[in-house]
């Protein structure tokens, strides 16, 4: 008999009247983060039965545009690294990580 163990990570949004995002807070006790507050939530679930993925997009209206850039090109940089993890294909990687180099440079992030 296995010992399951359960861990939950839990989002709050605070809308305004029009129902848009004013506040985003976040918990993971497994990981340490207690109502910690965030600007953007990108969240990515894969539904087998369908085979499609389902999205939470949440981003506050106060987040600005540049941090909004940076979120993309961090989160594109950690997608191609789980990519490569999942499926070892080191040809698509390469052409990944060169996307990124290229959107950093279009988005004028690269220093």
């Amino acid at each position: 008999m296995s010992n399951s163990i359960t861990s939950e990570i839990k989002f709050i949004v605070d809308l305004d009247e029009n129902r848009v995002p004013e506040k985003l807070t976040w918990s993971a006790q497994d990981g340490g983060v207690q109502d910690e507050e965030a600007k953007a939530i990108m969240l990515s679930i894969w539904d087998s039965k369908v085979q499609e993925t389902l999205r939470i997009d949440l981003w506050t209206k106060d987040m600005p545009v540049d941090e909004m850039k940076k979120f993309f090109h961090q989160t594109l940089v950690a997608m191609t690294d789980t990519f490569q993890r999942a499926t070892q294909d080191e040809k698509m990687t390469d052409t990944m990580k060169d996307f990124c180099d290229y959107f950093a440079e279009k988005m004028e992030l690269k220093e």
